[in-house]
């Protein structure tokens, strides 16, 4: 019966150790799909806004990824690219 309930508690441990382990690495790719997805409508929004001008910034994976990571400096640090770039 000991052998039992301390095996039990062994793997509940084990549940909790390990869970903690995968579960970071997940939030983290989650964030950054998160961001990456809110960084796609940035661009978006900044494309609708910039038409009138003739202002584009290419929506693709790698720009997406950029402002995903980076946040609004990303979107901010596109666009300056694209000015110099432009001029």
């Amino acid at each position: 019966m000991d052998t039992n309930i301390i095996t039990y508690l062994a793997c509940i441990s084990f549940l909790f150790l390990f869970g903690k382990i995968f579960i970071l690495p997940i939030k983290k790719v989650l964030k950054l799909v998160l961001n990456s997805v809110l960084g796609g409508i940035t661009i978006f929004l900044i494309n609708l806004v910039g038409a009138i001008w003739g202002f584009h910034i290419g929506l693709n994976f790698y720009t997406s990824i950029l402002i995903g990571l980076l946040g609004l400096p990303g979107a901010v640090c596109l666009v300056i690219i694209k000015l110099l770039m432009f001029f």
